[in-house]
């Protein structure tokens, strides 16, 4: 029996490129089979712009519409759309891109092809009329090649537990994935947890391939943007406090979970218990600068800085971060 494919598109306030974005949906050349749209308290025309859709859409596709009368945010949308789907595989949308016409059987065949859990892939990038801007995804993102090598041969954990390079308007991940990742956790945006959960488990693949034009035009509720020196600047000059709060909680929900739902795994475990402890040691580094020093070079040391982290542009930060 053929797999079901789902899509799940979050909208807020996107009427100005919504109509593209369902439009290239409906011309792929692996038709979807079902289609839920979560809409998160929009104000303008988004809500009457998903009910002519449905419809409109044509037979054979299934059309739910979902509207959130108190905003969730993004990634409380996306669960919300996630649990609404009933397709085996679920590819994941955002209201203001547009999809190659063979995004939907490309990803689903590189799943199928390798037994994998969730594919991600680049994307090109255009501005505000659609027009490339000369970038794609992972030119922004700085993705080298160390790392989307690693990803084609299955060994994505050792990318992610460093930094997420997935972004979610990109993926498809299989039924069994999204069943077992949520609920998201709080701490976590839903792309990054479902990447990580399947990279945990050996089920990460990437393509190369730009599926998506991938809209910046400065209304993005979440977007990407390249790393330059000015801004570079401005992250060592940001305090640290809540950062490094926000990855202590991220490394422990991350723990808690496997640890709860694969206690047999020690290896795992163990890494695992290894990102939680270089996140507690780097959230409890002193305030006074000088007093981070030997800390810093300890845990550098260590090699936890390279296994979890960014490497000496962590220890940088770390050393020079007010709080």
């Amino acid at each position: 029996m053929p797999e079901r494919v789902s899509v799940a598109l979050c909208t807020h306030n996107g009427e100005e490129h919504l109509p593209e974005q369902l439009r290239s949906i409906l011309a792929q050349t692996r038709p979807v089979d079902e289609i839920v749209l979560s809409d998160d308290a929009s104000t303008d025309r988004t809500r009457a712009i998903l009910e002519e859709f449905r419809a409109a859409a044509p037979a054979g596709t299934r059309v739910i519409v979902l509207h959130n009368g108190e905003p969730l945010g993004v990634t409380g949308n996306f669960e919300k759309a996630v649990r609404a789907t009933s397709g085996d595989i679920v590819l994941l949308c955002d209201q203001d891109d547009v999809w190659a016409e063979d995004k939907v059987a490309s990803l689903v065949r590189i799943l199928d092809e390798h037994g994998a859990l969730l594919v991600h892939t680049d994307a090109r990038i255009v501005d505000g009329t659609g027009a490339p801007t000369g970038d794609t995804l992972f030119g922004t993102l700085g993705v080298g090649e160390k790392e989307l090598a690693a990803e084609e041969r299955g060994d994505g954990r050792r990318v992610l537990l460093r930094r997420n390079i997935v972004t979610g308007a990109t993926v498809a991940l299989r039924r069994s994935l999204a069943e077992a990742a949520l609920p998201f956790p709080p701490s976590w945006v839903h792309d990054e947890w479902l990447a990580m959960q399947a990279a945990l488990l050996g089920g990460l693949r990437v393509s190369r391939r730009p599926l998506t034009d991938y809209r910046i035009h400065g209304r993005n509720q979440i977007g990407a943007s390249r790393l330059t020196a000015e801004s570079a600047l401005g992250r060592l000059r940001a305090p640290r406090t809540a950062r490094n709060a926000r990855l202590l909680a991220r490394a422990q929900d991350l723990h808690d979970r496997f640890a709860q739902e694969r206690s047999e795994d020690a290896a795992l475990l163990a890494v695992l218990a290894g990102k939680l402890r270089h996140e507690r040691v780097r959230s409890a580094y002193p305030a006074a600068r000088l007093l981070r020093v030997l800390p810093v070079l300890r845990e550098l040391a260590s090699g936890r800085y390279s296994r979890y982290g960014g490497g000496l542009r962590d220890v940088l930060r770390d050393l020079v971060q007010p709080v």
